[in-house]
């Protein structure tokens, strides 16, 4: 189980937004290429990128932004959401040196989408399911559909994506804990390895996390909880890390 480091980006900088509102953001860093080297520089194994400008616009606005961040940290895996609409744009973030294109709103909309992206790009293709209420939100967390979050995953059980990353928006930037009971309820109904999102705060969340391992979490997203120092990056992947080898 890794513990990830969230890079959002709007208008060129790095900032953590609250339950996905773009007019309650907190700007962290002017320097995105920079806040990812100290992440990585901390112990990242991988590293969440999102476009938050891209989801609303429905195309990459940042992409020059995730390019370099790529190029000036080649060792270090990463996934990238906001924005991906289109099979042109994961093959530019593969060719830039992206390991996985995250989709989230295509994949809601237009589930054969994610079929044909993982037929084309193998092994490549995470599906981002942000929920608020169980039910599915789209466009940047703009609009919600009628669709369960469970039922949209399990889509995706047999199409060969690599992971879902499971959003709890009403938890997302808060700091008030992470939902394990959805996380892992959307683990096993959909029998796919998910990354949980939202609402990470300290140790005792990613704690609660890692224990359920086994039953297909296999990532925990942590964001303003690391900017704020309430959690520090490597001592999360450390306690994980021990915890899983005597298990």
């Amino acid at each position: 189980m890794l513990v990830i480091p969230a890079i959002d980006l709007k208008d060129g900088q790095c900032v953590r937004l609250r339950q996905g509102d773009m007019d309650d953001s907190t700007v962290f860093s002017d320097d995105p290429v920079a806040m990812a080297a100290r992440w990585h520089g901390e112990g990242a194994r991988r590293l969440h990128i999102v476009d938050l400008d891209g989801a609303f616009a429905g195309k990459p606005v940042n992409a020059g932004i995730i390019e370099q961040i790529s190029s000036a940290l080649p060792d270090l895996p990463i996934q990238i959401g906001g924005g991906i609409r289109s099979l042109e744009t994961i093959g530019r973030y593969l060719e830039a040196g992206v390991r996985y294109a995250i989709i989230g709103t295509m994949a809601a909309k237009n589930p054969d989408f994610v079929r044909e992206a993982c037929a084309a790009f193998p092994g490549h293709i995470i599906v981002g399911i942000d929920a608020r209420g169980g039910r599915v939100a789209v466009e940047g967390w703009a609009s919600e559909s009628e669709l369960e979050a469970t039922d949209l995953a399990k889509r995706f059980a047999d199409v060969g994506v690599h992971a879902v990353v499971y959003t709890d928006i009403d938890r997302d930037g808060m700091m008030q804990g992470v939902n394990v009971e959805s996380t892992l309820s959307l683990a096993k109904q959909a029998g796919l390895p998910v990354i949980a999102s939202g609402g990470i705060s300290d140790l005792e969340d990613v704690r609660q996390l890692m224990v359920h391992a086994s039953s297909g979490i296999c990532g925990a997203i942590t964001g303003r909880a690391i900017y704020e120092g309430a959690l520090h990056l490597g001592a999360a992947q450390a306690m994980v890390d021990a915890f899983l080898s005597v298990d």
